[in-house]
């Protein structure tokens, strides 16, 4: 029989994928003897069943429910139903398997109705009651019926003015009448709020369930790669109260710093106050520290209970807690968001501390952390300059100049436009997620370090400034005034997420160095990984980059990449575009000196690591100017009429060009041209050889199908490097000549390729677009139709096709190996630096992945991940 429900004394930490992480944690903290109010989970499985078949809720989980409250009301000795004195309220609360703050639907003080409100005014007092009453009914028409929170609030400030006090001053009375406003809200919608507390329950339950499918989880997930299937538990949850008195209170802490990793508690409280006024950034709590000073007993107490937390689940721990009438309650405990910068010094302080091992702290730290690290800061001298509008909370780190956004929707506007824009709000909600995703920073005027923007852009690795209580936002006239300055949307702030400071102005960035720690760590993913890491460059820029970064090697020097400076470009025209012998022999001459100047750097940068170097690969035509001012200056510099020179061009096009005349048929074709490429390769090898360094070039040779073509080019390739080393006198030394495995049919012939090549790589790029027929430049017209209609769940050019690319590449390492079962194969293609993809392609026996040079740090911790996984 199918078990729909769990109390929190029968569930375990481990029981996530069933019973939520919030549920699962409150049944772990339950065992370890932590003062968790009672309660019971309904679990991910009915959600799912409940959103496939609704007549199950009707049908099985009702009963269930009923018979859970009343071992509940067995547990509290309190009663949900009817009107005695001890009257039992419940949370309901969502919690997926995977943390999803914010996302999804709350209730608190659920089980209040007319009757039971005065009951609770009269045995405790009617402020409290009537505030508790209040949140219900706003709290329930929002997640319930999707009436929108704005609207209560409006009826609350205008009562507030009316009555020239703030809602806490009420009489019972005035509680009364704004009760009685609330509800005519509920009726402007056609809806009634229900007076019964099992039908409240029941359609709470089944809001929060629906809830895993709203647009701003929807979005989250796919923002955070969090499968859709996974459905959401439903914790109820007997109610203490932070808002009794003035010995109450309610926060959110942290067991470490989130945002520099630093070993204290870090969070923040609030007397007086139930749990979403904190997150919520209404009110402005108070640091955690103060506490200990107003309320010393429960501060002792939550210490030890932090302590115990973070020791048993051995990492940081975000904790939600409630104190009614000075009793400390643990609600929640969670692994905490963190910042990437909290995020490696914490792994390495845990491992310091003995409490974890180098392999856990690896699979502590996400490669998209350890991009945030190396991400641009405010250059130092510009700030110097830059006039400093005001100072808000630093919640999340990082630098970022854009236009002025109020809303998510304007944000999205623009960003769709190209535009780089910051979103300003009083406080987020929720509701803006869309727009926090697509926004550079994050500013709000309200709001602490836990509020809702501070958490969620931690998560994003968005830069965010909260808490800038100067500045007076009118999102409505879509203003800003802070002391003497107006801004407007649209106007320009830099925004400074490590010190909190909003600019005026805009700031260029810098690179941080790598730091010691980052290099500390990733020297750990090194001990461990099984794949290595290159990068793909031809820069010199590049270059000493990806050795920075930590680089093996290089895994794709495209040389096409070298022919578009202004002298250049014109000696490959003219070779393009040459009527003789003569003058492409002239033009040869002179790309062979720009070449060997190229590969003499290039060598001397990466001093004795491998780097593959890609022979000329795109079609001709790519190289030759396309409008009519570029044609005719052109013609001029080769003194040849516009019209000859653009019947000479049209001449060139090519009807579908991914598929034309480009990589080895260009060789095949134009042989002069590989022989002058590989002629700068080995002229500038064998001068850096003869200066002391030990060089061993690999050539690549692009889009082969036939073993054919591969034989042929390798043969005039082979023997023209003889001749180079006669004509400069020198014993031959070690070199390679590989293949780029970038069509299906190369795959299917790979086991007759591997007996001609030294080795391969494959160009995912290209594999993608010839086993799907997708254009990687024109799918992002058509890609996320896809999504939403669920044909795909991703794009296969960011990360591989594992059951149609993926089974291609399967096939072509087995017939390789069986050739030679030591056959050096990498990946070089834009998945080769892709997270997801790493793991795929260490179990199907790549040997390296190579990716643009600022993906390698996340790429060496990605290989070791997939080794240690």
């Amino acid at each position: 029989m199918d078990k729909w429900i769990y109390s929190f004394n029968e569930g375990r930490a481990d029981d996530k994928a069933l019973l939520g992480g919030k549920g699962a944690n409150l049944a772990e903290m339950t065992h370890l003897g932590l003062p968790v109010p009672e309660g019971f989970t309904i679990t991910t499985q009915s959600c799912l069943r409940y959103l496939e078949t609704p007549s199950f809720f009707e049908s099985i989980l009702k009963k269930e429910i009923l018979k859970a409250i009343t071992t509940l009301e067995s547990q509290t000795n309190k009663f949900f139903m009817g009107n005695e004195s001890s009257l039992l309220l419940v949370s309901v609360r969502s919690g997926a398997k995977i943390s999803m703050p914010g996302m999804m639907d709350t209730i608190l003080n659920l089980g209040l109705n007319d009757l039971r409100v005065q009951t609770l005014a009269d045995t405790t007092n009617a402020n409290f009651a009537y505030n508790c009453y209040r949140r219900l009914l706003q709290m329930f028409a929002d997640v319930v019926y999707g009436i929108p929170k704005e609207e209560f609030d409006r009826c609350l400030v205008k009562t507030e003015k009316q009555l020239n006090k703030t809602v806490n001053n009420f009489s019972k009375e005035e509680h009364q009448t704004l009760i009685q406003q609330y509800k005519e809200v509920y009726q402007e919608h056609y809806q009634n709020f229900p007076q019964n507390p099992k039908e409240q329950l029941h359609a709470a339950i089944k809001a929060v369930f629906k809830s895993w499918n709203n647009p701003r989880a929807k979005v989250y997930r796919e923002l955070n790669h969090i499968p859709h299937n996974l459905g959401t538990a439903v914790n109820v949850q007997s109610m203490v109260f932070g808002n009794s008195d003035q010995n109450s209170g309610t926060g959110v802490v942290f067991t470490r710093n989130p945002a520099t990793g630093e070993h204290h508690l870090f969070g923040e409280f609030l007397i007086n106050a139930q749990g979403e006024d904190v997150v919520a950034g209404i009110r402005t709590p108070e640091p955690i520290d103060a506490l200990k000073r107003i309320l010393p007993q429960a501060y002792d107490n939550f210490c030890n209970y932090a302590k115990i937390l973070e020791q048993h689940y051995k990492d940081m721990q975000d904790i939600e807690f409630t104190i009614e009438k000075e009793k400390l309650y643990i609600l929640q405990t969670r692994t905490g968001k963190r910042t990437a910068k909290a995020s490696l010094k914490i792994a390495l302080d845990l491992v310091d501390e003995k409490m974890i091992s180098k392999e856990e702290a690896l699979l502590r730290v996400s490669p998209s952390a350890i991009n945030q690290l190396i991400h641009p800061v405010f250059e130092e001298s510009a700030l110097k300059s830059a006039h400093c509008l005001t100072q808000g909370l630093p919640a999340s780190p990082g630098a970022a100049t854009g236009e002025i956004v109020f809303t998510a929707e304007r944000a999205k506007e623009l960003h769709a436009l190209g535009k780089k824009v910051i979103l300003v709000r009083q406080e987020t909600s929720p509701e803006d997620i869309e727009g926090m995703v697509v926004s550079q920073a994050i500013v709000t005027s309200h709001g602490g370090m836990t509020s809702h923007a501070a958490v969620v852009a931690r998560g994003m690795g968005t830069c965010c400034v909260v808490g800038c209580g100067e500045l007076s936002i009118n999102e409505y006239d879509k203003t800003i005034v802070c002391a003497n300055t107006i801004l407007k949307e649209g106007d320009i702030i830099s925004v400074d997420g490590t010190s909190g400071k909003l600019y005026t102005d805009s700031i260029s960035t810098t690179m941080i160095d790598n730091n010691d720690e980052l290099q500390l760590f990733l020297s750990w993913a090194d001990e461990i990984a099984q794949l290595s890491v290159r990068a793909n460059a031809e820069t010199i820029q590049d270059l000493k980059t990806a050795i920075q970064f930590g680089a093996k090697g290089i895994g794709l020097a495209r040389t096409e990449h070298m022919f578009f400076g202004e002298k250049r470009i014109l000696e490959m025209r003219r070779l393009i575009l040459s009527n003789d012998e003569a003058e492409t022999n002239s033009a040869l001459k002179k790309l062979l000196a720009f070449q060997e100047e190229d590969f003499y750097q290039m060598f001397q940068t990466i001093q004795n690591k491998a780097m593959i170097v890609r022979l000329l690969d795109p079609p001709m035509h790519e190289f030759l100017p396309k409008n009519k001012s570029e044609i005719k200056q052109l013609a001029e510099k080769l003194q040849i009429s516009a019209e000859t020179l653009t019947q000479k061009i049209a001449s060139l096009q090519e009807t579908n060009p991914m598929l034309g005349h480009r990589g080895c048929r260009l060789g095949i074709t134009q042989p002069e041209i590989y022989k002058m490429q590989v002629e700068a390769i080995f002229n500038s090898a064998i001068q850096l050889v003869k200066e002391g360094m030990v060089i061993k070039p690999e050539i690549m040779i692009p889009l082969i199908a036939e073993k054919s073509e591969l034989l042929l080019i390798k043969a005039f390739l082979c023997q023209h490097i003889d001749s180079i080393f006669k004509k400069h006198h020198m014993q031959p030394f070690p070199y390679e000549i590989g293949t780029m495995i970038e069509l299906p049919r190369a795959c299917f012939i790979a086991d007759q390729l591997a007996k001609e090549a030294d080795f391969f790589s494959f160009g995912t790029n290209d594999l993608t677009q010839m086993t799907y027929g997708f254009s990687r430049d024109d799918i992002g017209k058509f890609i996320q139709h896809y999504k939403d209609k669920e044909i795909m769940s991703f794009d296969p050019f960011q990360t591989i096709d594992q059951t149609g690319v993926g089974e291609l590449m399967k096939i072509a390492i087995s017939k390789a190996h069986q050739v030679n079962p030591n056959l050096p194969i990498g990946v070089c293609g834009e998945v080769g630096g892709d997270p997801a993809s790493i793991p795929f392609f260490q179990n199907i026996g790549i040997t390296y992945v190579s990716c643009s040079p600022y993906r390698v740090p996340a790429a060496r911790l990605a290989v070791a991940q997939a080794t240690i996984s």
